[in-house]
């Protein structure tokens, strides 16, 4: 039973100081550094964690985590707050629909989806994760987010996914100024080739984003001059989930 709390101590210690090193971890518990190790050894073998993959001596959260927390929230108030209007806006624009959850300050996790009726549509599988500064739901989150939080997403590296990615530290936070004046976050293949979106966050009464529901369509389908549109829609599920979730 030691062993067993003593990793999970460590993952959660991992999933607050990501990405971390063994010795960062073994000054945090005091502990060896070989017990560090094998506890780093079992969670990775099982898929909680993961070294990093720029520096292979940091370790991070592993998919297995990933999956697990949004196959625990499509339980939550949230998503039973967010189901209705999402089938709604769906109708609306049939378009794929995704209700997304921030994972620390590098990623977005789907939580849930409601698919459109094309034969040509975007998918993302319950438990994909995109990182925040290339997706229009990460956009949409790091908006709200405090100057400090941002400063920190900017330090971890903005990777290139496409040409259109924002990587310049100036150019994404102007972009964050813009996304919280508009109300709603706009990714045209800055992440995945030919997929685009629009999304807004779903803030908690203190202006916390929660999450975020989006508009993911390929870009053959995406028309700029419906994106007031989409926005205005998008923005007011986003709102009316909010509403619904806190009455909850």
């Amino acid at each position: 039973m030691k062993n067993v709390t003593r990793s999970l101590r460590i993952l959660e210690a991992v999933a607050h100081h990501q990405p971390v090193t063994v010795g960062e971890l073994t000054k945090l518990f005091g502990l060896p550094k070989s017990m560090v190790q094998r506890s780093l050894a079992t969670l990775n073998e099982a898929g909680w964690l993961r070294a990093n993959r720029k520096d292979t001596t940091r370790w991070e959260i592993g998919a297995r985590a990933l999956v697990v927390r949004p196959a625990a929230l499509q339980g939550s108030s949230l998503c039973a707050a967010a189901r209705e209007p999402m089938i709604r806006l769906r109708d609306a624009v049939n378009e794929t629909i995704h209700l997304s959850v921030p994972d620390g300050l590098r990623y977005m996790v789907v939580v849930d989806r409601v698919d459109c009726t094309h034969a040509v549509r975007t998918f993302h599988a319950i438990g994909d994760t995109s990182p925040m500064h290339a997706t229009a739901t990460g956009r949409a989150v790091l908006a709200h987010l405090s100057r400090e939080d941002v400063d920190e997403t900017v330090e971890h590296g903005l990777e290139r996914f496409g040409e259109a990615t924002p990587v310049d530290p100036e150019q994404l936070r102007a972009e964050l100024v813009r996304v919280r004046a508009d109300g709603y976050s706009v990714n045209r293949n800055q992440y995945l080739p030919e997929v685009c979106a629009v999304a807004a966050p779903i803030l908690d009464e203190d202006g916390t984003p929660l999450a975020t529901v989006a508009v993911s369509m390929p870009s053959t389908r995406y028309d700029a001059e419906r994106l007031p549109e989409l926005g205005r829609l998008v923005a007011d599920t986003a709102r009316e989930i909010a509403e619904s979730h806190a009455r909850s």
